[in-house]
């Protein structure tokens, strides 16, 4: 799919995941409209080409503002990329009693319904359009991530959020290939994001040293060149692709 010349819509894309993908699409040479809320979009400065708007993911008259915000400004909208998440922990029975069933609610919301209504509006979108040679039209790139295979201890609700993504992902290819619109995830493990920011380094250490190799955190710059990367392959499709190190998380 060609990058060049296209728009692109990257949702959390005021920090983070998100923020380096906006940037890696803008450098080459996407006009990029990222999405995330309000207090993000507020202290943010987002990089030449890309433009920050406040919308939330779970509801579907805010993101299709932004899509018909695209449209008005004659962008032709060919790439989609899911980057907006939570992650709290609790376990299913801890010292305070069972896990919070709104904080799971919220989880499953946000991670899982979220990143459903950006794909089924963005793909609504791309449909529209003309193909290439190919009948290609869009991607679509979703972002779970390792605990959808290994969760740790606390992340009930992350784990069944994320599982559902990876879950997605081949039947929404087969669904949308009617249309010429590709979809692939990416399982990140751990990544040195601001969810990170609080930890010492001395956790920060050990957690590099669980990685098999190479015995560092990943760099957000390092998704955002995947991403591309999906982008630009055209035979990439209905998969989901470990981006860890080789890295199996323990239980805790």
């Amino acid at each position: 799919m060609e990058i060049t010349g296209t728009a692109a819509l990257v949702t959390g894309a005021a920090s983070g995941l998100g923020a380096a993908t906006a940037a890696a699409l803008a450098a080459r040479g996407a006009t990029v409209y990222g999405v995330d809320l309000e207090k993000g979009v507020a202290g943010a400065t987002p990089p030449d080409g890309v433009t920050l708007l406040a919308a939330d993911v779970t509801e579907e008259a805010p993101v299709r503002e932004v899509l018909a915000r695209i449209a008005d400004d004659g962008a032709e909208l060919r790439t989609v990329v899911n980057c907006a998440g939570i992650g709290p922990s609790a376990r299913i029975l801890g010292r305070k009693g069972p896990h919070d069933l709104e904080l799971f609610h919220t989880v499953l919301k946000v991670n899982l319904l979220g990143t459903f209504n950006v794909m089924r509006l963005g793909a609504e979108a791309i449909a529209k359009l003309d193909a290439d040679g190919n009948g290609q039209r869009g991607v679509v790139v979703n972002t779970a991530s390792i605990a959808a295979f290994e969760g740790q201890v606390g992340q009930i609700a992350y784990s069944a959020s994320k599982a559902g993504v990876a879950g997605m992902t081949i039947t929404a290819a087969r669904d949308l290939a009617q249309v010429g619109i590709r979809v692939m995830t990416i399982a990140p493990g751990t990544v040195e994001t601001p969810m990170l920011a609080t930890i010492s380094d001395e956790f920060r250490a050990a957690l590099s040293a669980g990685v098999p190799f190479p015995h560092r955190l990943a760099q957000p710059e390092e998704f955002a060149r995947l991403v591309t990367m999906i982008v630009d392959h055209d035979y990439l499709n209905g998969e989901t692709i470990r981006m860890d190190g080789a890295l199996r998380m323990a239980p805790r």
